[in-house]
């Protein structure tokens, strides 16, 4: 895996392990560490089924972290780790399975019943024919979610299509756990600790790029069409691996 860091991040050796490190900023710019397989060329490699195990730890608990981090897989739809010397990657509609944390004001209740922040299980699949074809009613839909009761029956049939399925991590994110996904044709299986934390109804076609990271982002993506993202400060954070395995 490459590593890539913008900003106060940076991807450091400590002992046998890597640390991803966020420095202190003051919010007014991106900072990321990061290892993956596909920024420097824009190679997507992994499709089902394939399963990823990680021995990690943070920082902080989940109260004090800030920004988002995680480890799996993803497509990079906004072509965000770019090589400077590439030219502009299509750009892809989101597909994603992956362990996910996002902190405050982060909200991206996109789960029925899951809320907008925390640390997650989830997938996502936004480039399926059927997503595509609903695309142009899109921010009609939204508008409609906007009304309550509409939400409650035009949402769960929104996230069928998109294949959203999120559950809540439990587990201490500042204690060492083993994190594993079984990524497969229909489902995918997480794991914490060699004990089966969730099993989706989902899963995302692919190819998709391999990616741990940390960074100090902040995103707003709700069923109602509010988008917003920004930058905020952080102190020094980190995340550590001491084991990453896929295949």
């Amino acid at each position: 895996m490459l590593h890539y860091a913008v900003g106060t991040g940076e991807v450091l050796t400590h002992g046998k392990d890597l640390r991803l490190l966020l420095g202190s900023n003051d919010g007014s710019h991106y900072s990321d560490a990061q290892l993956d397989d596909y920024h420097l060329d824009g190679m997507l490699r992994w499709r089902p089924p394939v399963s990823l195990s990680v021995r990690a730890r943070f920082s902080h608990p989940r109260a004090m972290l800030r920004g988002t981090a995680g480890f799996g897989f993803w497509n990079d739809p906004f072509g965000m780790t770019r090589n400077a010397n590439r030219r502009w990657p299509r750009l892809r509609l989101p597909q994603a399975v992956w362990f996910f944390f996002a902190s405050p004001p982060s909200d991206m209740p996109l789960a029925t019943g899951a809320p907008g922040c925390g640390w997650k299980t989830a997938t996502m699949d936004a480039g399926t024919p059927l997503a595509k074809l609903l695309l142009p009613v899109a921010p009609i839909g939204a508008m409609m979610c906007r009304l309550a009761w509409l939400y409650r029956r035009l949402w769960p049939l929104a996230q069928h299509v998109l294949k959203i399925d999120e559950k809540i991590v439990p587990d201490r994110m500042d204690e060492w756990h083993e994190y594993t996904l079984h990524w497969e044709k229909e489902r995918v299986i997480f794991i914490v600790d060699g004990v089966e934390l969730f099993r989706t109804r989902y899963a995302p076609r692919g190819p998709l790029g391999l990616v741990v990271w940390l960074d100090n982002q902040t995103m707003v993506a709700t069923p109602q069409g509010k988008v917003q993202s920004g930058l905020l400060a952080t102190d020094d954070q980190w995340l550590e691996i001491a084991q990453l395995e896929v295949g």
